[in-house]
């Protein structure tokens, strides 16, 4: 070979090792680079000079082994660590990182490009992008939020975009009814004075208010008279309602159905008892006396006194003397909640309920529901039951549909919405005291979008201010086949290389690829140890390689010297 090639082979390995400090320079300064992966050279042998093969052993001599001699090395690849950086929280909600396998897809000028780069945030098009301004690329949700796996696009995230109202299709009711409540037997009984007319006859339904007087003979009312009414029921105001007689009606039996509208006394059969508004016919209470008969129940017992009707413009201000001649009997809960029509108007919606019955095989509740939101003259929604088994767990509920009418105020009408009762216990409780409230509702007023949050499946939901959410689409994540084989470029982004395969597109979570982190970055994966043991190792090569190659020139300075 001579000291020609011993040189030439020294050079070799300067050459080798210097390829490998290269890597480490450049592995040491992405140290701090963002989901930066490491490298590491490897080297192989170059060509042999082969003198012999050897020779196999004889029955007189043993074998000879072979007689090479090695013309250096060479670099044989420089291989990529894709092994999982560490993770560092950010506080930034743009921020993403993938753990496990898989690379975010960016677009560049129409062509995918791929990193694990997750350094992202909103351009002045509220659209997500990398630090080059290279748009994320993201499987697209419709307006109902259901995503679109089949194509990818850029994610916009419009914050400060208004959402339009969403009206109230369902209530979820909390609660215990504790079954020690008295039953619901009686509805109170609340009667007037006797009504007469100035003929001394006791007033009937047909009686025109006009013909009214008092003990004294004094007309109760003149057409015009604007009269307010005012009542409690179940302790609770009733909002104050007007009657103006000859316009709003015009008989006593025509202020007996307003009074029954208002007080929202609800007659379907079902509640049982004779509840409603009527003129006596007597004895008891006297001809003549407007009764009031509640629904059954104390939450449903309506109070009036002297006060509860006033004549606003007439002589007698006081028109009636109302007393209670019978009282509610039952306990119950009352409650109430909002819900929304589909402007966003919050409507008050309340619920009484009372116990109904009582069996070895558990007990019946009947509610009662109500909106003086609703804008016909009567509160009134409807009436169902709530049935618990013998062991206050539920089994069904009746009429839990209701409809609020929203006539003339610009809404849809009416404001349907279902009433999920399943949450409730007919279990006693330590107070004896039942409770009634709501859950949760899926309405909600108009809103602003003012946030975004990112799951670990990669679905980007969009928050309001009215506490709606909504799907504005999902990260798409890429896997190959060969992480290693992928062309690293500038900018912490990769290409598919020949050795890669072909990008499997899909969500996160799927398949292969990992999970999504937001709110945090990947870090490298450098070791920096590591690093400096393989500097330490190179450059030893190097100093080794290039000592051989001085030996060589000494010897060959001599060799020349023999010439002179």
């Amino acid at each position: 070979m001579g000291l020609t090639g011993a040189m030439l082979t020294g050079f070799t390995g300067i050459k080798a090792n210097t390829v490998g400090v290269d890597v480490v320079g450049d592995n040491l300064a992405n140290l701090n680079t963002t989901a930066f992966k490491s490298q590491r050279t490897l080297f192989e042998t170059l060509l042999y000079n082969t003198i012999t093969e050897g020779e196999p052993p004889s029955a007189e001599t043993g074998g000879t082994l072979p007689r090479q001699i090695g013309t250096g090395t060479g670099v044989s690849t420089i291989q990529r660590n894709f092994s999982q950086g560490n993770f560092e929280s950010t506080g930034f909600q743009s921020d993403l990182a993938v753990e496990g396998d898989g690379l975010f897809i960016l677009d560049r000028n129409g062509t995918q490009v791929f990193t694990r780069d997750g350094a992202f945030h909103l351009d002045a098009t509220q659209t997500l992008v990398s630090n080059n301004g290279m748009p994320l690329q993201v499987f697209a949700a419709d307006e109902t939020g259901t995503i679109n796996t089949g194509a990818l696009s850029s994610l916009v995230i419009p914050l400060g975009t208004e959402s339009a109202a969403v009206a109230t299709s369902q209530v979820v009711m909390d609660g215990r009814l504790d079954p020690a409540a008295t039953l619901a037997g009686a509805g109170a009984v609340v009667a007037s004075q006797p009504l007469v007319t100035a003929s001394g006859a006791a007033a009937t339904a047909n009686t025109a208010l006009t013909d009214l007087v008092n003990a004294n003979s004094i007309p109760l009312f003149a057409t015009g008279d604007e009269l307010t009414i005012n009542a409690t029921k179940g302790g609770i105001a009733i909002t104050e309602s007007t009657f103006v007689v000859g316009t709003t009606g015009s008989t006593v039996g025509d202020l007996a159905a307003h009074l029954q509208e208002v007080l929202g006394i609800n007659t379907d059969p079902a509640t049982g008892g004779t509840p409603g508004v009527t003129v006596s016919a007597g004895p008891d209470p006297a001809p003549g006396s407007l009764v009031i008969a509640s629904n059954f129940g104390e939450p449903n017992a309506i109070v009036l006194d002297a006060g509860s009707i006033t004549n606003n413009t007439g002589v007698i201000t006081s028109p009636f003397t109302f007393s209670t001649i019978a009282p509610a009997t039952g306990e119950g809960v009352t409650t109430s909640f909002g819900v929304y029509d589909s402007l966003g108007n919050l409507v008050d919606v309340r619920l009484r309920a009372v116990v109904e019955s009582k069996s070895d095989a558990g007990t019946v509740w009947r509610f009662y529901a109500e909106s003086e939101g609703d804008t016909d003259l009567s509160s009134v929604l409807g009436t169902g039951t709530i049935t618990f088994d013998a062991d206050g767990q539920f089994v069904g509920a009746t009429g839990t549909d209701l409809s609020i009418d929203r006539n003339a105020v610009g809404s849809s009408n009416p404001l349907t919405f279902t009433l999920d009762l399943s949450g409730l216990v007919g279990l006693a409780g330590p107070e004896g005291e039942s409770e009634l409230i709501m859950a949760s509702q899926n309405g909600a007023p108009a809103g602003i979008l003012t946030n975004y949050e990112i799951d670990r499946d990669g679905v980007v939901t969009g928050v309001y201010s009215n506490q709606q959410e909504r799907v504005l689409g999902q990260v798409a994540v890429a896997t190959f086949i060969n992480d290693e084989g992928l062309v690293a470029q500038n900018d912490n982004l990769f290409l598919p290389g020949p050795n890669s395969g072909n990008a499997t597109i899909g969500a996160p979570r799927t398949g292969t690829a990992g999970s999504i982190i937001a709110g945090a970055l990947e870090q490298s994966n450098v070791e920096i140890a590591r690093e400096f043991i393989g500097l330490i190792t190179y450059s030893t090569g190097i100093s080794a390689s290039s000592r051989v190659v001085r030996t060589a020139d000494q010897l060959l300075q001599e060799l020349l010297l023999l010439a002179r």
